[in-house]
């Protein structure tokens, strides 16, 4: 097999990104902290608890969580105005909130910030069609890491 071929689904992942639009990639930064943030959810068990051995996972994606949101802050464009302002506020708390809910194990701020997320995700869905979306995310989104 030649190289570079080995892997066909990252190939297609890497072309995916490369190629999308500014809305498009901030969608999927929502969409990738949705899914961190469903599996750390699913880090708790019927009695509201976290196992011992699944407290190091449940960190870990949170952890990945804030990482993208702060993805999302430094992509914001403040010269756009309220719309950046009100998300970078948002962002902030979204942070703060889920740096508690990793330190207290905090499944109800945990779920708050994830059902947030999941509604910007379908807002910013509607919106990565307009030429709204291209000019609040500006072109620094850093999604190779």
């Amino acid at each position: 097999m030649p190289f570079g071929t080995r892997n066909p689904y990252a190939a297609y992942q890497s072309t995916g990104i490369k190629t999308a639009s500014q809305g498009s990639l901030v969608v999927m930064l929502y969409r990738g902290a949705v899914k961190e943030l469903t599996a750390a959810d699913a880090c708790f068990g019927a009695d509201g608890k976290i196992a011992a051995p699944l407290i190091e996972k449940y960190g870990k994606h949170v952890l990945k969580a804030q990482e993208i949101i702060g993805e999302l802050q430094a992509s914001l464009n403040m010269d756009v105005g309220d719309i950046s302002n009100n998300l970078m506020s948002l962002y902030i708390y979204f942070n703060h909130e889920l740096t508690t809910a990793s330190i207290n194990k905090d499944r109800k701020k945990l779920q708050f910030v994830l059902d947030m997320m999941r509604q910007l995700t379908g807002a910013w869905e509607t919106a990565a069609t307009t030429t709204t979306a291209t000019n609040i995310a500006q072109p620094v989104v850093n999604i190779q890491g």
